[in-house]
């Protein structure tokens, strides 16, 4: 079992940066393909990106790429999200998850959530 806790989010102004940390639990977490989502008020829930067990490999959707960088230290038991050129539609709460799998996109493929962060983007 893995547990999850997201911490750095926070209000920015648009164009502004900002770091979240995501800390996991157990001995397994190199196992483990990790992915952040995140959900705006009103709408699903959304595939930000995702980082294979051993950090190789990466995918993000179309509308973080170039702007957000996803990375892992297993030696730490931690998966961070860099944010960069933020906009006021990145304004959402963030979850970190694991998934058994890397690839995945589908919130339905991950096994192990954390309780999310605000991000709020002003203009």
């Amino acid at each position: 079992q893995v547990q999850l806790v997201e911490s750095g989010g926070g209000l920015v102004q648009a164009g502004g940066s900002l770091r979240l940390s995501c800390a996991a639990s157990g001995r397994t977490f190199s196992s483990y393909a990790m992915g952040w989502f995140r959900q705006a008020p009103g709408k699903e829930r959304e595939f930000v990106a995702a980082i294979s067990g051993h950090g190789g490999i990466t995918s993000y959707a179309d509308s973080v790429k170039g702007r957000f960088t996803i990375s892992r230290d297993n030696a730490k038991n931690t998966l961070c999200l860099q944010m960069n050129s933020l906009k006021p539609e990145d304004t959402a709460v963030y979850y970190c998850a694991a998934s058994r799998s890397f690839g995945e996109t589908s919130e339905d493929r991950y096994n192990y959530w954390g309780q999310g962060t605000q991000v709020t983007v002003s203009s």
